[in-house]
């Protein structure tokens, strides 16, 4: 049984639609995340499950009861937010228990509860504090804490991290992750990072615009992105993509048309490689002009051109470029993704004339 489902909502605002027509589930004990661009309607999306906005149009359900006009109070759900919305003035247990002070939870329940919460986030020393006294891997523990100890199954979280610095947001995604599954929560999990996504997410939901552009595994939207969007949004650097244009023999990248990949002709593609399948060889391939390097440590990312289109190469270890010096780029036939050139939609079973390479 799906936790959540979600099924054909729109939201506008005035005469801009927000959310158009949207509709997913979330599997019970799983962790969603709905990802993209500033912009494409996911944290709207979050409230409206939350019941903070209200849907125009379809409906949403929670545990198979329609909560599409529900208070956010009868959702059985909790929330963390961007901000942390901490109060101020009270101390970390204060904060921690104030859900369930509103709710006149019993002294000896909350007493229990805090202790538990507190040892599982690593708060048990700080619980006399203001939330001005802690860092912000602290506070953020202190509002995953309140969310935890409402025990209710669902929890939604807006960019939690987003505010934390790349050390912390590595380690809060690990113990969030740890903590859901421990847990058994149902969580959607709104982000506009990736890595965060790949790196934490059962589902990913990736929106662009208000609408959805591809849902799967994260495995599914690396390996397998549906559009010429979900390739250029995941993958750090993105997936190349190259324009092609017809010749008499094939479909051939533009500025290197004596090298056939494809022999449909009828239809003008983008060719999509991700950097690291691509390498470096001194004959076959594809012709194209060393232009810069960016050394990262464990490799380095070649910035090559095939005439004027960019092609980012990941090579291992510290690699130089010599601005001007030709190379042959070189991957194979299977690691090449094919996509319409007017629609951006993936396309299946094209003819290879050859291997790419």
């Amino acid at each position: 049984m799906s936790a959540i489902e979600v099924h054909n909502v729109t939201k506008k605002w005035d005469s801009v639609i927000a959310v158009k027509e949207l509709s997913f589930a979330v599997a019970d004990g799983s962790f969603l995340v709905l990802l993209g661009p500033s912009g494409c309607g996911k944290s709207t999306t979050l409230r409206m499950i939350a019941g903070l906005e209200t849907a125009d149009q379809g409906t949403i359900r929670i545990g198979g009861k329609d909560v599409t006009h529900e208070p956010p109070a009868k959702r059985g759900l909790s929330m963390v937010f961007q901000s942390y919305a901490l109060f101020p003035h009270l101390s970390v247990e204060e904060n921690i228990l104030f859900g369930l002070n509103v709710r006149k939870v019993g002294r000896a329940e909350k007493r229990r509860r805090l202790d538990d919460v507190a040892r599982m986030v690593g708060l048990t020393d700080l619980l006399a504090r203001k939330p001005a006294q802690l860092s912000g891997g602290q506070r953020q523990r202190v509002a995953l804490a309140r969310a935890i100890i409402s025990r209710n199954p669902i929890c939604l979280m807006d960019e939690p991290l987003s505010n934390l610095d790349a050390k912390l947001r590595h380690e809060m995604r690990i113990e969030i992750r740890a903590l859901q599954k421990r847990l058994g929560m149902t969580v959607v999990y709104v982000t506009h990072d990736q890595a965060e996504a790949m790196s934490m997410a059962d589902q990913v939901v990736l929106m662009r615009d208000g609408d959805i552009d591809q849902i799967g595994a994260p495995d599914d939207l690396y390996n397998s992105p549906a559009t010429v969007f979900a390739a250029s949004f995941i993958g750090t650097p993105p997936m190349n993509l190259m324009k092609t244009r017809a010749t008499a023999e094939g479909t051939a990248i533009v500025g290197a048309e004596e090298h056939i990949l494809l022999a449909d002709v009828g239809r003008t593609f983008v060719i999509g490689v991700r950097p690291e399948d691509i390498t470096l060889a001194e004959s076959g391939g594809v012709p194209a002009t060393l232009a810069a390097s960016d050394y990262l440590g464990a490799d380095t990312i070649l910035a090559t051109r095939i005439a004027d289109q960019e092609v980012l190469v990941r090579v291992p270890g510290h690699a130089t470029a010599i601005p001007g010096e030709k190379v042959r780029l070189l991957w194979e036939s299977e690691k090449m993704h094919v996509f319409d050139a007017e629609s951006g939609e993936r396309v299946e079973g094209v003819r290879l004339p050859r291997a790419a390479a």
